[in-house]
C-alpha cells in the first residue's frame, strides 16, 4: 500500500472538543461591576440641550430656574 496522507485534525476530534470542555468549566466569569444607587440630593452635571423658548421660561421665574427644570422633569419621570 501507497502511504496515505494524514488526515488533518478537525474541529471535532476528541481532544479539541475535550479541551474546549475544560474551558468551558473552569473559565471563570468577570464580575459584573457594582451597581451605583442614586443618592437622593446629589446632583450630577450634564450638558442638556432644551430649546431656546423652554429655557427661557424657566429662566423668567429668576433664580432657581436650574431646580425649577429638575422638578418638572422629575414630574415627567413620574417621580
Amino acid at each position: 500500500m501507497a502511504d496515505q496522507p494524514r488526515r488533518p485534525r478537525t474541529l471535532g476530534d476528541a481532544r479539541t472538543e475535550a479541551e474546549a470542555a475544560f474551558k468551558k468549566v473552569t473559565a471563570k466569569v468577570a464580575a459584573p461591576p457594582p451597581q451605583q444607587n442614586a443618592v437622593p440630593g446629589i446632583k450630577e452635571q450634564v450638558t442638556l440641550r432644551i430649546d431656546q423658548d423652554v429655557l427661557e421660561f424657566f429662566q423668567e421665574g429668576g433664580p432657581g430656574w436650574q431646580d425649577r427644570i429638575n422638578e418638572a422633569l422629575r414630574k415627567a419621570a413620574g417621580k
